[in-house]
């Protein structure tokens, strides 16, 4: 099965890759991997936005990981012609804007990693970083970068 038919049958709709918001691109692919730059959460076209543990419940966080991860998706998209030639997700990385005393970082971050896992099974299971940070660009609650090994690269 591809991957569009995967996520056609998850009910799933990549959004339009986002621009960068600085000097860097969105995906590098050097070596066999592709390196995809921090995305943020855009949930029907608005930037997530607030600190986890103050003004983002935990729920509300998951899905900006979760949005976070369909940006990527969309960027390897776009960089890759098909997300076919990804061959295993190597390591996502969560950045999550949180409140001194908020410690629930890996589960915001289980929001973008149970999507790879829904999208390419175990192809999609990774290695793992969730820190919590004390900002984000533009305000952002969560932000996540990806590493993924690509076929024909």
């Amino acid at each position: 099965m591809t991957v569009d038919k995967r996520l056609e049958e998850l009910g799933i709709t990549l959004p339009q890759p986002a621009a960068p918001v600085a000097s860097y691109v969105p995906v590098v692919v050097a070596g066999g991997f592709a390196h995809v730059s921090g995305q943020l959460p855009f949930i029907d076209g608005a930037l997530v936005t607030g600190r986890l543990g103050e003004d983002v419940s935990t729920d509300d966080g998951m899905a900006a990981a979760r949005a976070c991860g369909l940006m990527i998706l969309a960027q390897l998209k776009a960089a890759l012609g098909s997300l076919d030639r990804v061959e295993r997700v190597v390591k996502l990385g969560a950045f999550v804007n949180s409140a001194a005393d908020f410690t629930d970082q890996p589960k915001v971050a289980n929001g973008a990693s149970d999507l790879m896992v829904e999208v390419f099974g175990e192809a999609g299971k990774h290695a793992r970083a969730a820190v919590g940070v004390p900002a984000l660009p533009l305000g952002a609650a969560v932000e996540v970068d990806a590493v993924v090994a690509i076929r024909g690269g």
